[in-house]
C-alpha cells in the first residue's frame, strides 16, 4: 500500500521560511515524478513544483519561482520543498503527490498525501 506523509508545515511570519518534507512508502520511489501542490478553501488545487525521478529536472509555478525549491533524496524516499520569502498568499494546505511521468495536472497524479498546513501571518 502506498503512503505519502507530509510534515514541516506550521505558522510563520511573512518573510520567513519553512522546509516541507514528504516521506513515501509502498512505491518504487525512483520510478516516480514527485510534485507539491497547495489548496485553499474554495479554490482548486494548484501545482507548486515538480521534480523528475532523478532530480535533474524541476518545474515551478510562476508564483513561487525564485522563492521555493523542490528537491529529493532517493535513498530516503523523500521529497522536500524549501519555501522562502513566504507571504500571506502562500497560506494553504500543501500536498505531495507521485506520478509516473513528468506531468503538471493534479488529476494525473494517482498518489497523494494528507497534506500539511502552512499559515503565513502578516
Amino acid at each position: 500500500q502506498v503512503h505519502l506523509v507530509e510534515s514541516g508545515g506550521g505558522l510563520v511570519q511573512a518573510g520567513g521560511s519553512l522546509r516541507l518534507s514528504c516521506t513515501t512508502s509502498g512505491l518504487a520511489f525512483t520510478g516516480y515524478t514527485m510534485g507539491w501542490f497547495r489548496q485553499t478553501p474554495g479554490k482548486e488545487r494548484e501545482r507548486v513544483a515538480t521534480i523528475n525521478w532523478s532530480g535533474t529536472s524541476t518545474d515551478y509555478a510562476g508564483s513561487v519561482k525564485g522563492r521555493f525549491t523542490i528537491s529529493r533524496d532517493n535513498a530516503k524516499r523523500t521529497v522536500f520543498l524549501q519555501t522562502n520569502s513566504l507571504n500571506t498568499e502562500d497560506t494553504a494546505v500543501y500536498y505531495c503527490a507521485a506520478a509516473r511521468n513528468m506531468v503538471l495536472t493534479p488529476a494525473l497524479y494517482p498518489y497523494w498525501g494528507q497534506g500539511t498546513h502552512v499559515t503565513v501571518s502578516s
